[in-house]
């Protein structure tokens, strides 16, 4: 048990300096390219911090566990919107991002449940699904590229910065570095997490179900709540719907193309509730700009329900 609690330790700790890499390297990617922390953030930085959710998902997928491989899905995006966002606004004492992020961005919030709800209705997630979700992440990427007409200088402290030192070759390697430590910190968190959960009787049910969900969305957690700390508001919020739109789009595509994914529809109705309350409590913060602790206090009542009905089934 002893080993187990120093490898988490450890594990939290690479998740951090990974987070704190991939800021600065991905502030600097902004800066030198005048692109926005909020297209960094969704693309990036996004993309980065769901290779677990990717992974666990692929390889679900290829061991024919079609369940655990929607479930990790369904579960990191509610996990991203409700406690991720809760803790970031709940920490931050201000933000006040300059994107107009309702106007820009709620239909990203909408369009990937949308279509995965239209894609379940015959308890499949096939193929052809999955070529149309791979084209979701196109458009997306296209369009936050199309949209990015915000000028840097009054994001970036360039004080903090030297743009004159600007090396693609450290650069990558750091984000290389980042990304290692923060996906490989996510891992050995959740595999070392799981024998203290058994050292202590909880079921491998339990344990799978909020391990793997919140396991693989540590990174989004930690980078997202790093970026607020800095004043990257845009950056952090940017990562969690970039992370959504991936979960979906390039994460239960990419599954989907291994093998078709079947879903329970009765047996997860109430997850896929939770799912669309917390995308729907995402709207009602964006349009109203509740950036703060109400804001946090509303999701994490709606992670609160998440949990109780986990625990109480």
């Amino acid at each position: 048990m002893f080993l187990e609690v120093v490898i988490f330790v450890v594990s939290m700790a690479a998740l951090i300096y990974g987070a704190d890499f991939i800021i600065k390297e991905a502030e600097k990617i902004a800066l030198h390219f005048n692109i926005s922390h909020y297209v960094i953030g969704a693309t990036l930085v996004a993309f980065g911090t769901s290779l677990p959710e990717m992974a666990a998902s692929m390889v679900a997928s290829y061991h024919h566990k079609t369940d655990m491989a929607v479930a990790n899905v369904i579960g990191s995006v509610t996990f991203n919107i409700t406690l991720v966002l809760g803790v970031v606004f709940l920490l931050s004492k201000k933000m006040h991002p300059k994107r107009d992020l309702f106007n820009l961005d709620s239909a990203w919030i909408v369009m990937p449940v949308v279509l995965f709800f239209l894609m379940i209705q015959d308890g499949v997630v096939g193929r052809f699904d999955a070529v149309l979700f791979l084209l979701l992440m196109a458009s997306y990427i296209i369009f936050l590229f199309g949209s990015a007409k915000e000028v840097l200088e009054a994001e970036i402290d360039t004080d903090d910065i030297d743009t004159q030192s600007f090396r693609w070759l450290p650069t990558v390697a750091l984000l290389i570095v980042g990304f290692t430590l923060t996906v490989g910190g996510a891992n050995y968190a959740v595999e070392s997490g799981s024998q203290i959960a058994r050292g202590f009787g909880v079921s491998e049910w339990l344990i799978g179900l909020f391990l793997l969900a919140f396991g693989t969305s540590l990174p989004e957690l930690v980078v997202s709540v790093v970026a607020a700390k800095k004043g990257n508001a845009e950056m952090s919020i940017g990562n969690i719907i970039g992370s959504n739109v991936a979960n979906f789009s390039m994460v239960l595509g990419s599954a989907a193309l291994i093998n078709p994914l079947s879903i329970d529809l009765e047996a997860s109705s109430f997850d896929l509730y939770i799912l669309t309350a917390a995308s729907l409590a995402l709207l009602f913060i964006l349009a109203n700009k509740l950036y703060n602790k109400a804001g946090a206090i509303f999701l994490l009542l709606v992670f609160a329900l998440f949990v109780q009905n986990a625990f109480a089934a």
